[in-house]
């Protein structure tokens, strides 16, 4: 079974360390070269679909989760409030406070709307040790978040609009979904009291479901405080269920920032994660693929093997000319061992560079692909080249 846990720490993705604390791994340079991967694939992703990037504090005033609501129906999943001087500051548990102060920077246009802002960005949950693990559930996360801010009437197609974004880039990352699931309010103080509201944002959300064609297992009490969300459910490999990407659509927050464009109207906020956290995405990545990532996120793409010290000179150009067209690669020489040990230590690269000395008279490398395929003499800017995400 591919543990996440295991795996990730043989292929040194990832780590933990008591000084540290549970519930916050760090990531090793294989694991970072994975997550900035990930990080651009995305961030191109959304902005070849009309997202504007921006970044935000990863602290604020409590003043700013009482007005958002989070203070009210969420203060028992976040972490307790530094005083500053006279002033009390928290560790934010998501970023939609920010981006709606963001839009409200400034008079809005309707001309301007939908408004789309993205970004990558820290979190923090207060979670309790016993439920941390891995990579799955953690106290800080990276969260591919995002929000449009849009006329009621064009929430639907906004929530579509990211369900088509949700479903290319888990095609892209061989992510597939267990289910679909619409979280509806439960019972209780967790959940704003407003049925009115939240009756509007479940029809808006049905209606796209049933439109695409999804099926979908409805739940009570999985909605987020403010309002029902459709969430993207995925299974590890012990088969336990959580979830990864989520589309919301939010009344209640626009009201409480008292969010508007031009003429007094109030925008709908649609909030959306394409890829969600990073740290749950990662190890279901670990999981589904063993370690065996596509070739554009692989922590190494290419590694040249030179047979010989001879070979050496011109296996370290090719290298030096592999990374200057964009591929992560590195030079295994013969001091690590034979030609064989060196293809069984890097068996997970998806391209093997062997650099021999006809290689050398002819300025190439023959490409030897991981499952044990050649693929023959491949320039290496065709190599980068089949080396990157499509969109």
């Amino acid at each position: 079974m591919n543990d996440h846990r295991r795996l990730g720490r043989e292929l040194e993705i990832f780590d933990t360390d008591p000084l540290i604390g549970s519930g916050l791994p760090y990531w090793l340079p294989a694991g970072a070269a994975v997550r900035k991967a990930i990080e651009d694939y995305v961030h191109e992703l959304e902005r070849r679909h009309g997202y504007q990037h921006v970044n935000s504090p990863v602290l604020g005033k409590r003043e700013l989760y009482e007005r958002s609501g989070h203070w009210a129906h969420y203060a028992e999943d976040m972490f307790p409030p530094m005083r500053v001087g006279g002033e009390e500051f928290v560790l934010r548990p998501s970023l939609c406070p920010h981006h709606a102060l963001i839009y409200a920077s400034r008079r809005r246009s309707h001309r301007e709307l939908p408004l789309r802002l993205a970004e990558l960005g820290g979190m923090y949950r207060s979670e309790l040790s016993g439920v941390l693990g891995g990579l799955t559930r953690v106290r800080a996360i990276q969260l591919n978040d995002g929000h449009v801010f849009c006329p009621p009437e064009q929430a639907a197609a906004e929530v579509s609009a990211a369900l088509d974004l949700i479903e290319t880039a888990h095609a892209q990352l061989g992510i597939r979904a267990a289910r679909y699931r619409l979280s509806l309010r439960g019972e209780g103080a967790k959940f704003v009291d407003d049925p009115a509201l939240w009756a509007r944002s479940e029809e808006i959300l049905r209606d796209v479901l049933r439109e695409r064609g999804h099926d979908y297992d409805e739940e009570h009490g999985e909605g987020a405080f403010y309002g029902p969300k459709i969430d993207i459910q995925i299974r590890d490999a012990a088969g336990r269920e959580s979830t990864l990407s989520t589309v919301q659509v939010d009344l209640y927050q626009p009201e409480r920032f008292q969010l508007s464009y031009v003429g007094g109207h109030r925008p709908a906020m649609v909030h959306r994660s394409i890829v969600g956290g990073l740290e749950r995405l990662v190890a279901q990545l670990i999981e589904v693929h063993g370690g065996a990532f596509p070739a554009w996120l692989a922590p190494v793409q290419a590694v040249v093997l030179p047979l010989s010290d001879d070979e050496m000179p011109a296996a370290e150009d090719l290298v030096r000319r592999a990374v200057a067209a964009g591929l992560r690669a590195e030079l295994a020489g013969p001091d690590r061992g034979s030609l064989g040990a060196r293809i069984r230590a890097h068996r997970l690269v998806p391209y093997q560079l062997v650099v021999g000395p006809r290689e050398v008279a002819d300025g190439d490398a023959s490409v030897r692909l991981r499952d044990g395929s050649q693929a023959g003499v491949i320039p290496v800017a065709e190599l980068a080249a089949r080396s990157r995400p499509s969109y």
